[in-house]
C-alpha cells in the first residue's frame, strides 16, 4: 500500500453498486472518480464492447494509474450500470453506451 500524498484525502472510499443487487467492492474515491470520468468520456464518443472499453481505458490511463485497470473498469462499469448512467445494448456482441 502506498502512502497517501495528503493524509486522509486518499483513503475515502466509494461503496460501489451492482446492477443485480449483489454486493460490490469499495473503491478508493480518487480511483473511482478517475475511472468514472474515463468510462463516461469513452462512451460519450461511441458504443464500446467490454474489450474495446478496457483497451481504450488502458491506453488513456497509461502513466496516470498504476493499479489493476481491468478490475477497476469492471467494478466501476457495473456501478455505473446500477446507477443507470450507462446501459448494455442488446446487440451481439454486447456493447455499452450512455443512458
Amino acid at each position: 500500500m502506498k502512502p497517501a500524498e495528503e493524509p486522509g484525502m486518499n483513503d475515502e472510499k466509494v461503496l460501489t453498486k451492482h446492477p443485480l443487487g449483489k454486493a460490490n467492492k469499495p473503491v478508493l474515491k480518487h480511483d473511482y472518480d478517475t475511472f468514472k470520468a474515463a468510462i463516461l468520456s469513452a462512451l460519450g464518443r461511441r458504443e464500446l464492447t467490454h474489450t474495446e472499453l478496457l483497451n481504450e481505458l488502458t491506453k488513456s490511463l497509461k502513466g496516470k494509474f498504476s493499479g489493476n485497470v481491468g478490475w477497476h473498469v469492471m467494478v466501476v462499469k457495473l456501478d455505473l450500470e446500477a446507477r443507470k448512467l450507462i446501459e448494455r445494448t442488446s446487440s451481439s456482441p454486447q456493447k455499452y453506451r450512455l443512458k
